[in-house]
This record gives C-alpha cells, structure tokens and sequence, in this order.
C-alpha cells in the first residue's frame, strides 16, 4: 500500500520535526537519488558534513552547507508533494 514516494515524504516530516535517526533508518534502505538527497539533510543535521557531501554526490546536487538545511528540507518538502524536481541545486 505504501510505496517510496510516502517513506521518502514520511522522512521529509521527520527531518523537518528535527528526528534525523528515525528519518536515517527510512532513507538508507532506498537507493533513490531522492533518498540519497534526503540522507544527505539526515548527516547535514548530525553535523556528519563530510558524510552528507558523500550523499549530496550520490544525488547529484551540490552541497550547500550546513546553514543551508532548513531550505533544504524545505525543497525536499515540494520534491515529495510533487513540487520540483530533484536535480542539482
């Protein structure tokens, strides 16, 4: 009943409340460029920065740093509502 699409948005909740482990434990089981996007505001609110460019790069996207994962979690927020794309920031 619920496919990628609903993890990877649950995740987008999760990282917005602040919940980077619950959200970490959705987005390293898929291998989406998505997800590996997401995994990368996971490590970037860990404080992990060199880990979160890792999955910045699997994505696709350029890093933009830690003061920049609010609208970051926010992009990712019209991503999985279908908002945007997903390519490089």
């Amino acid at each position: 009943m619920s496919g990628p699409a609903d993890f990877l948005a649950r995740a987008v909740e999760l990282l917005a409340a602040g919940a980077w482990e619950q959200a970490h434990e959705i987005v390293q089981k898929e291998e989406s460029a998505p997800a590996a996007w997401l995994h990368g505001i996971v490590h970037t609110l860990e404080g992990d920065l060199e880990n979160a460019r890792y999955w910045y790069r699997k994505a696709d996207r350029v890093f933009p740093g830690r003061d920049a994962v609010q609208e970051e979690i926010a992009a990712a927020r019209k991503m999985v509502q279908g908002g945007t794309r997903s390519g490089p920031a």
